[in-house]
């Protein structure tokens, strides 16, 4: 991860757009110095010399804010040293300057520190990311597949957003979900999910059963309040997907009709609250023939708001950039969906593509074990 390690190989030396940066103090020193030469104001101009080692302590090391407040130091000696100042006064101008540069290596040496925390911590992050969301192959049994997937919390690069396939004995089964809530108990509960369900997809034959044990498992270990909204799929056979939506955002079918949203038949709560009541989940059956997508998503797509305040408009926009690359299509619809909120999105946002390829068009490449 480039961002853990840029300025951990060498502590005192600032990464590529700090380098840019660190010349801006020593910009500032050399402004001062013509303008106190130009005006011939003596002594007035040059307490500004300190503001260069100060604005230094956020971009450069100890070492290179100690460099550049030397630099001050000298350029103010000799600027003074002709005038008819009092020794007292350059000796107070001077000791200024000075102080200003120890308190600013101090403060550069404890962001570097705070820095590596920072790494530490996202390093962890990471780890902990590949651990719940394992990397997607390009090719999972007989589908084309690609993900993208952004937590609105870009420091942590975890959220409460899921996604999982697994290559069963009863075909491949995906889940995509949301958890309420955010920050780490949301992490906890998507791990909970994830889990269960990747041994329910290969132990249960029945894609309900699947995700009835997500549910008991879900009712025993969340509090009243909490629940994930969830859409499980399933290809038990050629030409039919299976679909059981829970609450969840309907996913889009791309076929030669154009984009479908796959609206469920019953709609069913959300995962933890079936002991409320209502609606059972229902298995939704769904033509899906060679050629066709399927594109499932988190609310964190739909709800994406420009500086209007208008929504993504995922159906108008998914026509726009399908391919027959499934990791092509995502990194375009997924560069629109940044552009529409101005480069950062406010919510964690997951993106699953299949693709079903037409016999004999795409080969077969070595498939990466999934469960």
């Amino acid at each position: 991860m480039i961002q853990a390690r840029f300025f951990l190989s060498d502590p005192d030396r600032p990464y590529a757009p700090a380098r840019l940066s660190g010349a801006v103090p020593v910009l500032l020193i050399c402004a001062v110095a013509l303008l106190d030469v130009l005006t011939g104001a003596g002594i007035s101009w040059l307490p500004l010399l300190a503001v260069g080692p100060a604005l230094a302590a956020a971009v450069c090391g100890p070492w290179g804010v100690l460099r550049i407040g030397l630099l001050a130091v000298a350029v103010g000696g000799f600027l003074i040293a002709p005038t008819d100042i009092p020794v007292r006064g350059r000796a107070i101008m001077l000791i200024a300057v000075a102080a200003v540069t120890l308190a600013s290596c101090l403060a550069s040496l404890l962001r570097q520190r705070r820095e590596r925390v920072l790494a530490a911590v996202r390093s962890v992050a990471e780890a902990a990311q590949n651990a719940l969301l394992r990397p997607v192959p390009a090719r999972v049994g007989q589908f084309q597949v690609a993900v993208r997937y952004s937590a609105a919390a870009a420091e942590a690069r975890v959220g409460g957003d899921l996604y999982a396939l697994v290559s069963s004995p009863y075909g491949v089964r995906v889940i995509v979900g949301d958890v309420r809530g955010k920050g780490l108990p949301a992490v906890s509960t998507a791990a909970l999910v994830l889990g269960v369900f990747r041994e329910a997809a290969y132990d249960e034959p029945d894609l309900l059963d699947v995700v009835g044990r997500i549910e008991r498992s879900l009712a025993r270990n969340l509090a009243p309040d909490d629940f994930v909204t969830a859409v499980v799929a399933g290809y038990p056979r050629s030409g039919r997907m299976e679909i059981v939506n829970c609450g969840h955002a309907p996913p889009l079918l791309v076929n030669r009709s154009g984009v479908v949203a796959v609206e469920p038949t019953r709609p069913a709560p959300p995962l933890g609250l079936g002991s409320l009541g209502g609606e059972l989940p229902s298995l939704q059956l769904v033509p899906f023939d060679d050629g066709d997508q399927m594109l499932l998503y988190t609310d964190g797509v739909i709800e994406a708001r420009d500086h209007g305040r208008e929504y993504f408009p995922l159906m108008e926009r998914v026509p726009r950039h399908l391919c027959d690359e499934p990791s092509q299509t995502l990194a375009a619809l997924h560069g629109d969906l940044l552009d529409h909120v101005g480069g950062r999105l406010h919510d964690d946002a997951a993106l699953l593509l299949l693709r079903k390829p037409v016999a004999g068009a795409v080969p077969a490449p070595a498939e990466a074990p999934l469960g």
